[in-house]
């Protein structure tokens, strides 16, 4: 038994590379022929030059916020319900789900859509098994990621949904399921009541999602016997990237197109650095052309010991979006960014909010290149000039600013 999913996951990185960058024109001009949305992106844009990360970090970064902005805009103006993101409609969809907001993704025919299925392989799941199924089957797509992927390794789904703990644990020691699919949290009430039951808890394996699983109970599931794996995904894209048996971060998913971007701007980071986790997906039927996720995450160097060649990230490092208000005004990501935009001499740069509420002080703590200074005074107007507020300057050390993403820091006292 192979512990891989298919060939793709060992294929050498230069020949995913090729493979990811060839079919990229193609895939850019199918999203601009038949999803309005995507054609306005990408507007004034020849997509087949595009065939390089270089010629794709030139294209502008569509952040979620954007998303449903312009999805509810396209519904009043248009009638479109899914803003004209979807190249499918009615019929093509199989189901629609509804994400906060709401934001409506489609889901289409085509088996495993979401992409699990090589996570769920990766966590140890194989055919003719029974899965349990404990993500929501309503509103949102997560139980049917999990489904869909399921069905693809050709096991069978029970839907378990959540609540009901008790019932849980009698129909688990009915069916006797060796796979959990659901939030890690769930999974740890659902082995608690089992064991006030004086119920043997059957899991041996689970793929989790949805929320933080730290070392802490990946290993009280480990001692009671499940070994417990997650995956990093989301409404829009589906699975973005997984966790293996080697434990170190998680794979990329074989079919997207993945990039870590300084917070606030469209410009990739060099790899470790922390940065916003965006995506360009292959998509034919939902096509997101470098949708920035709001999600902090870092490239991690080398590859997997697992075998698999991909690149991998820390995993899920927090949120991009910073923004923040001081003084009654709001402070962007985005404005941190033209401030290191206006003055190149700065390569690095954090905005520390302290104080307390009432009495907000800015700091711009920045780094240069070497034997680089902006003018005093030039960098402190273009501050006041973009944020309508006075800041603090202080030109720190290469290196010295922490490597978390973070462009604006809140360091006020709420006491």
């Amino acid at each position: 038994m192979t512990q891989f999913y298919d060939a793709l996951e060992t294929r050498a990185p230069d020949v995913r590379e090729a493979a990811l960058m060839a079919a990229l024109p193609g895939a850019l001009a199918h999203a601009v022929a038949h999803a309005p949305a995507i054609a306005r992106q990408l507007d004034g844009i020849d997509v087949s030059t595009v065939r390089t990360r270089a010629d794709l970090a030139r294209l502008p970064v569509l952040r979620k916020s954007e998303l449903l902005a312009l999805q509810q805009a396209a519904r009043e103006q248009h009638g479109d319900p899914l803003g004209g993101f979807a190249a499918i409609g009615w019929g093509g969809a199989a189901r629609v789900f509804s994400s906060p907001g709401p934001i409506y993704e489609p889901e289409s025919r085509r088996p495993d859509y979401w992409r699990f299925a090589r996570a769920l392989y990766a966590a140890g799941f194989r055919a003719n098994e029974l899965v349990y199924n404990c993500f929501s089957y309503h509103f949102s797509p997560a139980g049917s990621m999990m489904e869909t992927a399921a069905h693809a390794l050709g096991c069978t789904v029970f839907p378990g949904g959540t609540g009901q703990t008790e019932q849980q644990v009698r129909t688990m020691q009915d069916l006797s399921p060796r796979g959990y699919v659901g939030t890690p949290s769930f999974l740890k009430i659902i082995v608690e009541r089992a064991e006030a039951m004086g119920v043997p808890v059957t899991f041996k394996q689970a793929l989790v999602s949805g929320e933080a699983f730290p070392p802490s109970l990946r290993d009280w599931l480990l001692a009671r016997g499940i070994a417990g794996y997650q995956a990093y995904g989301s409404a829009d894209l589906g699975m973005v990237a997984f966790e293996t048996s080697a434990r170190e971060g998680l794979v990329v998913g074989e079919d997207i197109i993945l990039e870590i971007v300084r917070p606030g701007t469209n410009d990739p980071v060099p790899d470790g650095e922390v940065g916003e986790v965006v995506v360009t997906t292959l998509n034919p039927d939902y096509p997101l052309v470098r949708f920035g996720t709001g999600d902090l995450s870092a490239v991690l160097p080398g590859q997997s010991p697992c075998g698999r060649t991909n690149r991998r990230i820390r995993g899920w490092l927090g949120r991009a979006d910073q923004t923040i208000k001081v003084r009654g005004l709001f402070v962007h990501p985005q404005q941190i960014a033209e401030i290191v935009r206006r003055h190149p001499e700065i390569t690095r740069a954090r905005l520390v909010v302290s104080g307390a509420t009432g009495s907000d002080t800015m700091l711009l703590r920045f780094e240069c290149a070497a034997n680089a200074s902006p003018a005093p005074d030039a960098l402190a107007d273009t501050v006041r000039d973009l944020t309508k507020l006075r800041a603090e300057l202080e030109q720190v050390g290469v290196g010295s600013l922490p490597n978390d993403g973070k462009v604006i820091e809140d360091a006020r006292s709420y006491d």
